[in-house]
């Protein structure tokens, strides 16, 4: 049985900087039948930000009806997830944040101490995650919180971290395929999550 990957495109362009980095950290799954591959545009899905409601507190099921529940099919199947993000006024992209928010329904806490939580994935396989965030500027200082908020949602909710790229000085769409520093980077990154992954299923 083949692992599953999902790559998740938080840019609403197709054919942009944050697509070209996940495209090419995905080329290390190509022609392999130990994995199989799935990539969600989170700029193509109808869904809103979470809502507050606490309607998943008791089911671990997010209530509102959108795009987001085939994404937590996906979610729970995944073996690895890559999750790349352009930087946004130093965030994660409008479209990421909403993502992120709704993975809330993932999480169990502890009665009268929400310090105190564990995800739905803690049991179970390991999960593994990469992320990709890009920025314009030349100072990894002006990613802000872009490369935190990534690692340490999915951390939080079980994945192990393998790589997390930060890509810098790329602005227009494509950019980066003229780049081949951070292009050879994510294909090593790919490498290293499958080898990762290849090792912990012996």
């Amino acid at each position: 049985m083949s692992m599953k990957i999902l790559a998740v495109v938080g840019s609403k362009r197709k054919n942009g900087n944050t697509a070209a980095l996940i495209e090419k950290t995905l080329s290390a799954f190509q022609n392999s039948e130990d994995f199989s591959v799935e990539t969600l545009f989170l700029g193509e899905m109808n869904f809103v930000g979470c809502n507050g409601c606490e309607g998943c507190s008791k089911s671990n099921q997010c209530v509102i009806k959108d795009d987001m529940q085939r994404a937590y099919i996906l979610l729970r199947e995944a073996d690895a997830v890559i999750i790349g993000s352009p930087t946004y006024f130093y965030n994660v992209s409008s479209d990421m944040k909403k993502f992120i928010d709704r993975c809330y329904c993932f999480t169990n806490y502890m009665p009268g101490n929400r310090s105190v939580w564990t995800s739905e994935f803690d049991s179970g396989p390991r999960k593994f995650a990469g992320y990709i965030s890009i920025c314009e500027q030349n100072n990894v200082d002006d990613m802000g919180f872009t490369p935190q908020v990534l690692q340490k949602t999915f951390e939080s909710l079980g994945f192990r971290t393998v790589f997390n790229q930060k890509v810098l000085h790329c602005f227009k769409a494509g950019e980066v395929n003229s780049k081949s520093e951070p292009l050879d980077s994510a294909e090593a990154n790919g490498v290293s999550l499958r080898e990762t992954m290849l090792l912990q299923g012996k």
